[in-house]
């Protein structure tokens, strides 16, 4: 028996209370567990226990060896519960929450090729944007945009979300295409509206690459993501909209970047959220297989608009902070 085994056989008898009681739960006589917790003491230099015939009572140096252990045995339990996944098929639900359109634009496809690909697991998908509660609503995985204020809960970075300024052509026959802020601010434009926020405002970098801000003229605010798009392509209006949510809008001349030489500031990531760093094996399988879709350093929505690397300065938050 190695130290790490005493180390458990000494947290199994503070636990069970008594030398017998491991014994008799490891089907060994008492004396061997007498003296396997006798040479740990040995061979760590302290006394663990002071013993009575009848009782022990743990001595300091024992409660920070019991610590060690606790942490010791958990690590062990997470170690095989890892290796157990690689050989058991996932199956049961998975159960994720996140907003509608990343649902639609980004998680559908994975969705599809997942379960064609593990058949006996069952997805159930809660759009909308209010943030619920993960753990009491036993959800797996939440995608979400921004940074997570719960220390409790773990994210996962998948991928920057960068914006573009789109109108429809319709809009830009009625109103002109704006080359300056002050008349791009005078415009009618749609934002978004959500239980806690309201972003009608554009952050981007001046020239001195500090942070700049100009408010919008919003005419029409929703929550829907689609209804926000269908307002813009109707050419009421023009918006400031998250690459991720653009499919085929532009390349088929529905939406029109404009003010391309703007150095627009990323907005907040999309991270993966869940609970507990053990995470089941279908959500493990499907966070993998989310990031695959999305790409390492260029997320695929990006990929899918025509010369958007050219476009919007494209410098991130932390950028523009180390510069400034």
């Amino acid at each position: 028996m190695d130290i790490s085994s005493r180390m458990l056989l000494f947290l199994e008898v503070s636990e069970r209370g008594s030398f017998a009681k491991v014994a008799e739960h490891r089907k060994i006589d008492r004396s061997v567990v007498s003296k396997q917790v006798a040479k740990l003491e040995q061979e760590l230099g302290v006394r663990l226990m002071n013993r009575t015939t009848r009782s022990f009572s743990i001595t300091g140096a024992g409660h920070d060896v019991l610590r060690k252990a606790q942490a010791l045995k958990s690590l062990l339990d997470d170690t095989t519960r890892v290796a157990q996944n690689y050989h058991q098929t996932p199956r049961g639900t998975l159960k994720i929450t996140c907003s509608y359109s990343l649902a639609k634009q980004v998680l559908m496809p994975v969705i599809t090729s997942f379960q064609q690909r593990f058949p006996q697991v069952n997805v159930e998908l809660f759009t909308g944007d209010k943030v619920v509660d993960i753990i009491a609503d036993g959800f797996d995985l939440a995608i979400r945009v921004g940074e997570q204020k719960d220390s409790s809960m773990v994210a996962r970075y998948l991928a920057r979300n960068r914006l573009l300024l789109l109108a429809a052509p319709s809009f830009i026959e009625r109103f002109g295409e704006p080359k300056t802020l002050e008349e791009l601010a005078s415009l009618p434009a749609t934002c978004y509206a959500g239980e806690q926020i309201r972003p009608d405002y554009i952050d981007y970098a001046d020239d001195k690459n500090e942070t700049q801000r100009v408010h919008l003229n919003w005419q029409f605010a929703c929550n829907e993501v689609e209804l926000m798009r269908d307002h813009v392509l109707s050419g009421a209006s023009f918006y400031l909209a998250p690459a991720f949510q653009m499919q085929d809008d532009i390349s088929a001349g529905r939406l029109v970047p404009i003010m391309t030489d703007l150095k627009l500031l990323d907005f907040t990531a999309i991270y993966a959220v869940y609970p507990h760093r053990d995470l089941p094996l279908r959500a493990r399988l499907f966070f993998d297989a989310l990031k695959e879709y999305i790409g390492d350093k260029i997320p695929i929505w990006e990929q899918n608009i025509p010369n958007f690397e050219k476009m919007y300065g494209n410098p991130t938050r932390e950028e523009w902070n180390s510069q400034a």
